[in-house]
């Protein structure tokens, strides 16, 4: 029988490179837009699910388990991006950064649980981001939402044992993808004290996704995963200084990674 997999943010980017891939593996993939109707070249079906709308994620898993009556398999890929000095980012866009990249997947996690717990059977996995395992400079935000959800993860997976229900976080270097056209900017303010830093740093964000990898690369590491018996907490994908900068954090003194930090962004 056929995995069923339902992947949120699945029109664009990672999810879709992911959707494609499972659905040419023969899994029956469901993928989630805001807008559906906007994407007509979608190779899997294609529901409308917000994430911060806890009705149409209802819906939604509502719609595949009445196509399918099971769900195998939950992504949770949605999310937004975000830069700024924190100290000059508006309040309601730290908090909608967050309800986006975290407490949206708490929704979805909630929803899908009583039938994984039915079946006594299924895998969730979470998107988040190598941003996640450290405070980055004007990436502040992202970074902590992420990296919220990395954390709450390793909770969720000791409460769902009894169930047979199996958690993970997968950690995505840069990708080429179109997350800066879609993220929330800051913008550079002429008297701002941070107006030079953020600006160089922004650039190098920028150059960054653009030259980043292939995320079909992400797509066979997630098929990996699914087709793992028995999955790890954490899996970390993209080039090899991306992942290594997680090594060093875990062996560095602080101030000497802050500092490696500070030079890589030209602070």
């Amino acid at each position: 029988m056929s995995k069923v997999v339902l992947i949120t943010g699945g029109s664009s980017g990672i999810g879709k490179s992911i959707g494609a891939y499972l659905h040419g593996k023969g899994f029956k993939v469901y993928g989630t837009s805001r807008n559906p109707n906007a994407y007509t070249n979608s190779v899997f079906p294609l529901l409308a699910l917000d994430v911060k709308d806890l009705d149409s994620i209802t819906n939604a898993v509502a719609d595949v388990l009445k196509q399918e009556q099971r769900l195998d398999v939950l992504i949770n890929n949605a999310g937004a991006g975000i830069t700024g000095p924190i100290e000059e980012i508006p309040e309601a866009e730290i908090k909608a950064n967050f309800d986006t990249n975290f407490f949206g997947p708490i929704k979805v996690i909630k929803s899908v649980l009583p039938q994984m717990r039915k079946q006594q059977s299924g895998l969730i996995i979470n998107i988040t981001s190598i941003a996640g395992y450290m405070g980055l400079p004007y990436r502040g935000v992202y970074s902590a939402s992420k990296g919220a959800l990395e954390l709450i993860t390793e909770a969720f997976r000791m409460e769902l044992k009894p169930f047979n229900i199996d958690m993970t976080n997968v950690a995505p270097g840069d990708f080429a993808t179109n997350i800066a056209a879609g993220r929330y900017h800051a913008p550079l303010l002429d008297k701002s004290p941070y107006n030079s830093s953020y600006s160089k740093s922004l650039e190098l964000m920028n150059t960054h996704v653009d030259a980043g990898g292939n995320p079909d690369v992400m797509a066979k590491a997630v098929h990996n995963i699914i087709m793992t018996k028995n999955p790890k907490i954490h899996y970390k994908v993209g080039a090899f200084m991306q992942k290594f900068s997680i090594v060093l954090k875990r062996i560095l003194p602080d101030r000497v990674y802050e500092k490696l930090l500070m030079n890589h962004y030209k602070l």
